[in-house]
C-alpha cells in the first residue's frame, strides 16, 4: 500500500475496476438483507454465516473440514487442524464483541484476536504483540518476504492511525486493505491470517456494510481457493495499482460468495429445511 494522499484509502476506490466491485459487492448485500426470511429470523442466518465463515478461514489455514463435523464436534483441542478449527471459531465469536474498540484502538483489538486465536497454545509471552526481531512465523500459506520487526511496528502504526482517523474509502477497500496488510506484515508468530480475516470481517460489520454479519467473506475467500488467495494477495503486496486492485475485486468477490451462501441459508430456513 503506497499512497501519500490525505486519505490514501479513499484514493485507493478509484482504481480502475474497483468502483465496479463496490457496486457489485453492495447490490448483493442489499438482496440478501432484503429477503423476506431477514425480518423474521436474521439471528440464525448470522448464526449459521459464523459458523460457515469460521470453517472457510479453517480451510485457507489448513484444516479443510466439512461443515457438518465443525458443527458437530465440541472438542477442539486434538490435533493441530482441530486447533485451528476451534480458533477460527472463537475469532468469529469474538469479532462482534471487538466493534466498539476498533475505531478507537485497532491494535489493541488485534492484540486481542491473537490471543484469542491462540488460546494458550503459544508461549505466553509471545501473545497478543507483535512479533520481535529474530522471532519466527508460523503461517505456512503465505510465502512473501517477511518483513522485520520495525517495519511491523511502522506499518501497523500507521494502518493505525488510518482506521482512527476515519476514511471516505468504501467498506470493501478498507477491509481488503486490512485484510491484506496484515497478511504482508504477519505481526504475530502464529494465526496471522485467522486474526487478517477476523480483521476484515470487523471492518464489513462495522462499516455497516454487513451490520448483521450475514456476508461471510471467508466463504467466499476458501471457495475460490487457497491458489487464488494467494496470488491475489501477492498482486496486494506489489502495490502496483494493478495488484491492489486484483486483491480488492478479490475480496469483493468473495463477499459476494458469502451473500449467495446466507441466501440459500434463507431459502433452506424459508422452506423449513434449516
Amino acid at each position: 500500500m503506497s499512497t501519500t494522499a490525505s486519505d490514501p484509502l479513499a484514493t485507493l476506490g478509484s482504481l480502475p475496476g474497483v468502483p465496479d466491485a463496490v457496486d457489485s459487492v453492495r447490490k448483493a448485500v442489499d438482496r440478501v438483507y432484503g429477503h423476506r426470511v431477514m425480518r423474521r429470523r436474521s439471528n440464525e442466518v448470522t448464526a449459521e454465516a459464523a459458523l460457515r465463515g469460521s470453517r472457510g478461514s479453517a480451510a485457507l489455514a489448513g484444516a479443510d473440514w466439512n461443515l457438518e463435523e465443525v458443527r458437530r464436534r465440541t472438542d477442539f483441542s486434538g490435533d493441530d487442524e482441530a486447533r485451528t478449527v476451534g480458533a477460527a471459531l472463537r475469532l468469529t465469536a469474538e469479532a462482534g464483541q471487538l466493534l466498539s474498540i476498533w475505531r478507537q484502538s485497532p491494535l489493541r483489538v488485534l492484540a486481542r484476536l491473537h490471543l484469542v486465536a491462540a488460546g494458550g497454545a503459544a508461549p505466553d509471552d509471545a501473545v497478543g504483540r507483535p512479533r520481535l526481531a529474530g522471532e519466527s512465523v508460523d503461517e505456512p500459506l503465505i510465502e512473501t518476504p517477511l518483513p522485520g520487526a520495525d517495519e511491523v511496528a511502522g506499518r501497523l502504526e500507521g494502518l493505525s492511525q488510518l482506521i482512527i482517523a476515519g476514511t471516505a474509502a468504501p467498506a470493501l477497500v478498507t477491509a481488503a486493505v486490512v485484510h491484506g496488510e496484515l497478511l504482508a506484515l504477519r505481526p504475530f508468530g502464529s494465526h496471522n491470517g485467522l486474526v487478517a480475516r477476523t480483521a476484515e470481517r470487523i471492518v464489513l460489520i462495522g462499516s455497516g456494510l454487513d451490520p448483521k454479519s450475514i456476508c461471510p467473506a471467508e466463504v467466499g475467500h476458501a471457495e475460490q481457493g487457497r491458489a487464488a488467495y494467494v496470488a491475489a494477495f501477492e498482486g496486494y503486496t506489489t502495490g502496483t495499482p494493478e495488484g491492489v486492485a486484483a486483491w480488492i475485486a478479490h475480496c469483493g468477490r468473495s463477499v459476494e460468495l458469502g451473500v449467495r451462501e446466507s441466501t440459500a441459508v434463507c431459502e433452506a430456513l424459508q422452506r423449513g429445511a434449516a
